[in-house]
């Protein structure tokens, strides 16, 4: 999953962009209004946690922006303690949830884990199929009972596999949801990725969509 962070707080941007890394999150930070509405419009985030004070363009402004043009991704916007009339505008703006400053860490990977089960319609915060259980709530992947262990980007391969199920999903927009911005996004890398989970959990659960991508498929 990839995630955008507007938040021109240095050390709280560092903290979070920290946490959220160490639960296998691709984490973009943006400084001010300006360049996260740039990277809104142009990137494919799954989340967007958006600082309502931000310089050079407050982030109502930027939200506003980006629902006028139909970006619809997710928004998280974080607003001061006494900031009630920035949350009711933030929610009538098309934010999706809201968080008040100071806040506590795991909350805020809570409902990033909550906005993410929404858009992909998955209640349950745990994926099965044929002795597989993915807990998304620790990335934690068991086979038949025993962990699997796997590295941080194979756990971004198969969280979004997994949270984009029944979908077919092709190596690039593979690639652009397991990468920063800056990153180096090689598509072909996808490939061992998915060969490398294959062989920690089975050829039965990733179909290959020759020349097209790959799928996970659940019952609905």
């Amino acid at each position: 999953m990839r995630i955008l962070l507007a938040e021109d707080e240095t050390a709280l941007a560092q903290q979070i962009k920290s946490v959220l890394t160490s639960e296998g999150r691709v984490v973009d930070v943006a400084r001010d209004g300006v360049e996260a509405q740039f990277l809104g419009e142009t990137e494919p985030y799954d989340v967007i946690i958006l600082d309502i004070g931000l310089p050079q363009r407050d982030g109502l402004t930027v939200l506003k922006s980006w629902r006028s043009k139909q970006i619809s991704t997710p928004v998280l916007i974080l607003t001061a303690r006494d900031g009630w009339s920035e949350r009711v505008d933030g929610l009538d703006a098309g934010a999706d949830d809201y968080l008040t400053k100071p806040f506590h860490m795991p909350e805020l990977s809570a409902r990033i884990r909550a906005i993410i089960r929404r858009k992909s319609e998955q209640r349950n915060p745990v994926f099965e199929k044929d002795g597989i259980v993915f807990d998304t709530r620790n990335n934690q992947v068991t086979v038949r009972g025993l962990p699997a262990s796997l590295t941080a980007q194979e756990v971004a391969v198969l969280s979004y596999l997994f949270n984009n199920s029944n979908k077919l999903v092709s190596r690039t927009e593979l690639s652009e949801h397991i990468y920063e911005y800056d990153g180096d996004r090689d598509s072909n890398t996808i490939a061992v990725f998915i060969n490398r989970l294959r062989k920690k959990l089975g050829d039965g659960l990733i179909e290959t969509v020759r020349g097209r991508g790959y799928v996970i498929k659940l019952a609905q």
